[in-house]
């Protein structure tokens, strides 16, 4: 393990060394060392099948979203169908089935007796019951030993991984999308995420099915761990284990990148420009604070980062919606043109460079994949932690991410943006890049949902200051989790191990902090569609046992459901 280690640290070096020159700005430095790593990633995850002057499609895109439709159509539109079990799930409405067994409970002979026992202390009711149930004398404490393994609830593994996926995707990245593919770009990114409901369905319910778990009780899940042993079930030991080292890899890049250097990249842009701060070394000082932050969270691992999330995320979220809600009932009248020109401009582009319909089709799903990461496999990692005996019961829960994500979260972003520049505030299209020009100043990313927001709500630039901050830190401690556990798979459990790693994650802190926006999220974007490719490897040599589960865990349910009823 020393040598792999040995040899990571030799590779990061030459990022450092920037500290040694002296002609430039600390942010320059580092950005410039970065520039080349972001380029070269880039252009290997992003190679075209199709290629000419107006625009380019990469492999990686059409594997994406050709898979969420597959799904989608294989298993009956899950996104739809069981939107509301899914709902249920997370409520805690099948808990006791969950813990303990539906056949146990409300099977013959089972200790509900009719009962709901989904808000009951079950300890108690089998005090009550004991008398009653005369099978050898032993069902009580089948009952009481066999409880589900896992660390944490379905609410708090929803938080978690919804912390990993809304973040500043949601918006800095739909101002990129916006910026660049126009108000069309929203549509299919919507598309994008309805269709990626079901993916996340998929590699989540695997995700608990082929989790490890340790002696302390300790869940270690994810791609990896199915890849690996979902493969060796069916015979193909060494592509497993191969497509799961490189999806490891790949995934700890992820947290590096998107997870991490994109988030603290957009939090340093808010709060330099909150400060009107222009100091050549901003960026670096303020992820370094960052970094420290960070730091104080992610040494508690995932129970921290559970207590964290579940209280944070959704004040978070919720606080980011009630201001878009205000921002867009003020506009109450300028609802309908705005979501006419979503509408026709997602089959009419006329954003300046974005070319036709697979143009802005392009942007948009990009941007949607990047933000609700559905076949990226990351958000299994935190889902397989959760206590539950159906794995399937995590993957409806999980599929409810790209909704609240996408469908809801950048939407209203995307509403902000939309009817802020129905007076004609900037171009779409801007420069090509991502920036777009208000009054002659160049803005790009949460910039832009800045001045939007700033145009309706007074000191608005704090708020959102603080709404990036909170997207940011939610998002770097998730990915924290879901690197570490990547990392836990290549080189071994040991405390030094985890140390090492969790000192990289905070270096790309300050590196995100530092760096200019266009070089963090090309690399960022490279590293979550790279973990695409190895994760689909799983998900269609395995999507035959999502079935099988899907129809255990609703079995369980109408079992249910019948011994309440009778």
């Amino acid at each position: 393990m020393k040598k792999y280690l040995l040899s990571i640290f030799t590779l990061i070096i030459p990022i450092l060394t920037f500290a040694q020159e002296e002609e430039l700005g600390l942010d320059e430095k580092i950005d410039q060392a970065f520039a080349p790593v972001a380029q070269f990633f880039t252009d290997v995850i992003f190679f075209p099948i199709y290629q000419d002057d107006a625009y380019t499609i990469p492999f990686v895109l059409v594997l994406l979203v050709g898979s969420a439709l597959f799904f989608t159509i294989y298993f009956g539109f899950p996104n739809i169908r069981y939107f509301w079990t899914a709902i249920s799930t997370v409520r805690g409405k099948y808990e006791d089935i969950e813990r303990h067994g539906a056949k146990e409970l409300y099977g013959e002979g089972g200790i509900a007796q009719g009962q709901d026992l989904s808000n009951v202390d079950i300890e108690e009711h089998l005090i009550s019951v004991q008398d009653d149930l005369a099978i050898d004398g032993d069902i009580v404490d089948t009952i009481r030993d066999e409880s589900s393994e896992g660390e944490v609830s379905h609410f708090q593994a929803l938080a978690t991984a919804v912390s990993g996926t809304v973040g500043n995707g949601n918006i800095a990245g739909v101002a990129l999308a916006i910026a660049l593919g126009g108000p069309g770009a929203t549509f299919w990114m919507i598309v994008c995420g309805l269709l990626g409901m079901s993916t996340k369905f998929v590699e989540c319910t695997l995700g608990v099915q082929y989790r490890d778990v340790g002696e302390d009780g300790t869940v270690y899940g994810g791609p990896m761990y199915y890849i690996s042993k979902g493969l060796k079930a069916k015979g193909f030991k060494t592509i497993g284990k191969i497509a799961a080292s490189i999806f490891a890899i790949f995934c700890i890049g992820g947290s590096f990148g998107g997870g991490n250097a994109a988030q603290s990249n957009q939090a340093t842009i808010v709060i330099k420009e909150l400060f009107n701060w222009q100091s050549t070394a901003a960026g670096a000082i303020v992820g370094l604070v960052l970094a420290i932050l960070v730091g104080i969270i992610i040494i508690g691992g995932i129970k921290r980062i559970a207590q964290v999330t579940e209280k944070v995320v959704p004040f978070m979220a919720i606080m980011y919606i009630v201001a878009c809600i205000y921002i867009i009932l003020s506009n109450f009248t300028l609802i309908d043109d705005a979501i006419g020109l979503i509408v026709s401009e997602a089959f009419n582009p006329t954003a300046f460079g974005v070319g036709s319909l697979i143009g802005v089709l392009l942007v948009g799903f990009q941007r949607a994949a990047f933000s609700n990461e559905a076949g990226a496999g990351s958000a299994s990692i935190a889902h397989s932690a959760v206590r539950t005996k159906y794995s399937a019961s995590e993957g409806l829960v999980a599929l409810l991410e790209p909704f609240i994500d996408t469908v809801v979260i950048c939407t209203m972003t995307a509403l902000v943006i939309v009817i802020f520049n129905l007076g004609g505030f900037f171009e779409y299209g801007g420069d090509g890049s991502g920036a777009i020009f208000i009054d002659g100043l160049p803005y790009e990313g949460a910039g832009i949902t800045s001045q939007a927001f700033a145009q309706y709500i007074p000191y608005s630039n704090v708020f959102l200051t603080i709404a990036v901050v909170l997207f940011a830190v939610s998002t770097m401690i998730s990915w924290s989790y879901y690197g570490l556990q990547s990392w836990k798979f290549l080189f071994g459990r040991g405390k030094v191990a985890d140390l090492v790693y969790k000192i990289l994650f905070l270096t790309f802190v300050v590196i995100g902090a530092a760096a200019s926006m266009n070089s963090i999220w090309s690399f960022s974007d490279a590293m979550i569609f790279a973990m695409i490719f190895p994760n689909m490897v799983g998900l269609f040599l395995l999507f035959p046992v999502v079935k099988k589960q899907l129809k255990r865990y609703l079995s369980a349910i109408n079992l249910k459901k019948e011994a309440i009823d009778s």
